[in-house]
């Protein structure tokens, strides 16, 4: 049985080799990890997607750009490789039964946000339907009601383009009223997200699935309501 002590310092190691993008010793401790007995999920989730939060952290302080943001997506990756099939072995994904649409709405082409809360999302079990950057307003609705999903993300870096959240929410509340949506980016704050109709609003990726979550309670204690 592996030991509290030793399961931090584990956690430790895979956090710090994502955030120096060291994708060998990302390599190294995941398989230490499950030699030792550390539960996948909680290695992925407090060990590498925290170890990825920092370095968005640092990206947002300026101390990382693109290239050292991507090579720790890298690392992360090389990372779930080795943890992921214990994750869906053990059955702890099933636990989550969530499925989002993502994408960065038209007229703005910066995904580093948007694809961080991806890898999120994925770590954390749900299904996601990534439609990538500058997506045209009506593919949000069509890929909502293609893929029937609870929530919809969508994100905007740019003043400009975040004026289209509005009318993007709007085309998805006429068909499909049920479904949760929120945003996020630079750009938006709560205060926005109520004033455009979202039903959340995700501070960073690190925020977004707990806000998801909430949401998809919502819905499924307002569908339980009316039994």
């Amino acid at each position: 049985m592996v030991t509290e002590e030793r399961t931090k310092e584990i956690l430790k190691k895979l956090h710090e080799t994502v955030v120096q993008f060291e994708e060998e010793e990302v390599v190294k401790w995941a398989k230490i990890a499950l030699e030792e007995g550390v539960d996948p999920f909680v290695a992925t989730m407090d060990g590498l997607a925290e170890g990825m939060m920092e370095a968005g952290e640092k990206f947002n302080q300026k101390e990382y750009f693109v290239p050292e943001l991507l090579m720790c997506a890298d690392a992360l990756n090389a990372g779930l490789d080795i943890l992921k099939p214990a994750i869906q072995a053990s059955g702890r994904k099933s636990e989550v039964k969530g499925s989002i649409v993502l994408g960065v709405v038209e007229g703005d082409v910066h995904d580093i946000g948007k694809n961080l809360v991806k890898l999120m999302f994925e770590v954390a079990g749900w299904t996601v339907y990534d439609l990538g950057k500058d997506v045209p307003l009506d593919k949000f609705v069509e890929e909502q009601i293609r893929t029937e999903s609870n929530v919809v993300g969508i994100s905007a870096l740019m003043t400009t383009s975040m004026l289209n959240m509005p009318e993007v929410i709007k085309r998805l509340r006429a068909k499909n009223p049920k479904v949760r949506i929120m945003i996020g980016g630079a750009p938006v704050n709560p205060e926005v997200a109520e004033k455009y109709g979202a039903d959340g609003y995700a501070k960073d990726a690190g925020t977004a699935v707990d806000e998801a979550m909430k949401l998809l309670k919502m819905l499924k204690e307002e569908e339980l309501s009316k039994k």
